[in-house]
């Protein structure tokens, strides 16, 4: 069986558009997002929850596809080892098309614009009371910078970065989560985590991306914003203390496009001002993405009706073909129907 492109048959209607030429993305295939981290991101794609991955794909519908790379449960530790067995590396890194084989050399050019690292949450753990899934600050530091090389020689070193801090974690939850799962009996009533070490782990995520030698790395500090948006109430972003919420994923998503906008603009949307949607023509995007297929709106069939009219009025030169005749006019009429 041929592996090669299909050609565009000769029956299928030539789309005309008014939208500007293809761009490079478009050329290049569509982008992709690809999201890192744990059990947060993991639940990120869920509907029911507002997931804050579900929230970028409908920004960036025909625009880039988003790709959930959640792992729950895992740490920094943990990722970087699974990055490194072959499932890991084709589940993973592969996604840049980035070929660093002796024949490739790692020359081509990727399809991922922007990838978010969101760990610190497992990390963080008490190191008694959750030693498993501890890792210390400095080691959690280094592996943080070790992400950032690996995503800029799968994605390319012109890959856009945010690091993300882990969210607040809010004690009441944390221990009511003990009693709902094990009962009062089995309940330590002992944090596993708690608010002060994952500040500490937030605060560690700011000074990697201060002290990153490429100015494509931003920060969304979810530690800090989240306590300040609802400073009596900010427990409302999660549901058990330590995964968001409804709200929490909402807010997340928001973050993320504003953080986008900000830091990125060439790879930002902006929804259509009167509907509030993301994909037609009245939305916009930055310079480095482009929609897929013209918007519905942007499709001139008059102009394709025009155009067939004019091939079987040439076809028809020189004498009366009847049945020519009546398959312009089943065409038109097919055309007009469509419309």
């Amino acid at each position: 069986m041929s592996t090669d492109a299909p050609t565009p048959s000769n029956s299928s209607p030539e789309l005309k558009s008014t939208a500007s030429a293809t761009t490079t993305s478009t050329k290049n295939g569509r982008p992709k997002i690809v999201l890192w981290g744990d059990s947060i991101t993991q639940m990120s794609s869920s509907a029911l929850d507002s997931g804050f991955s579900a929230h970028l794909s409908d920004a960036y519908q025909r625009r880039a596809d988003v790709y959930n790379r959640g792992y729950s449960g895992y740490n920094t530790d943990w990722f970087l080892s699974y990055c490194k067995t072959t499932e890991g590396y084709n589940d993973i890194l592969t996604l840049g098309g980035i070929d660093h084989t002796a024949s490739g050399k790692g020359k081509e050019k990727s399809s991922v614009e922007l990838v978010t690292i969101f760990f610190g949450a497992n990390d963080a753990s008490h190191h008694i009371h959750n030693k498993r899934q501890h890792v210390p600050l400095d080691k959690y530091k280094s592996n943080l910078k070790e992400l950032i090389m690996l995503a800029r020689k799968w994605y390319g070193q012109k890959v856009k970065i945010i690091l993300m801090s882990p969210p607040p974690v809010y004690h009441a939850q944390r221990l009511q989560y003990q009693i709902d799962r094990y009962g009062k009996e089995k309940a330590t009533g002992i944090l596993e985590r708690t608010l002060e070490l994952s500040g500490e782990y937030a605060k560690v995520v700011g000074e990697v991306v201060n002290e990153a030698e490429n100015e494509n790395v931003a920060f969304l500090d979810l530690w800090t914003s989240m306590q300040e948006e609802d400073k009596d109430g900010w427990s409302r972003f999660l549901s058990d203390g330590l995964h968001l919420s409804r709200d929490g994923n909402i807010f997340v998503g928001k973050a993320l496009l504003q953080t986008i906008a900000k830091h990125f603009p060439q790879v930002a949307v902006h929804a259509d001002q009167q509907t509030g949607l993301w994909g037609n023509s009245a939305s916009k995007c930055g310079e480095a993405l482009e929609r897929f297929g013209p918007w519905h709106d942007e499709i001139n069939f008059e102009q394709e009706i025009f155009a067939k009219m004019k091939k079987f009025e040439k076809e028809l030169e020189g004498g009366g073909n009847e049945s020519l005749k009546r398959k312009r006019d089943e065409s038109i009429g097919d055309d007009k129907m469509e419309k």
